[in-house]
């Protein structure tokens, strides 16, 4: 049973190795490109979620103070 479970760790590890060999090689030649993209993306997103937000925050009514404290008026 041991040298059976031996045996196909053996087999996934040279199965591995292979495929690591065998990947084909990355291509980055347009890295600087794809990054200034995203992240000019990224603060487009950022900008149009705040913008959002702060339409939404002016149209709602602000809310009322509510306290648990007695109220005592003063005459």
């Amino acid at each position: 049973m041991f040298t059976f479970a031996l045996f196909h760790t053996y087999q996934l590890v040279v199965l591995a190795i292979h495929l690591i060999l065998e990947a084909e090689e990355t291509d980055f030649s347009g890295l600087g490109k794809m990054m200034l993209a995203g992240f000019v993306l990224a603060i487009g997103v950022a900008l149009a979620i705040t913008f959002i937000r702060l339409r939404a925050r002016d149209k709602k009514p602000p809310a009322q103070f509510i306290s648990i404290a007695a109220f005592q008026k003063k005459d």
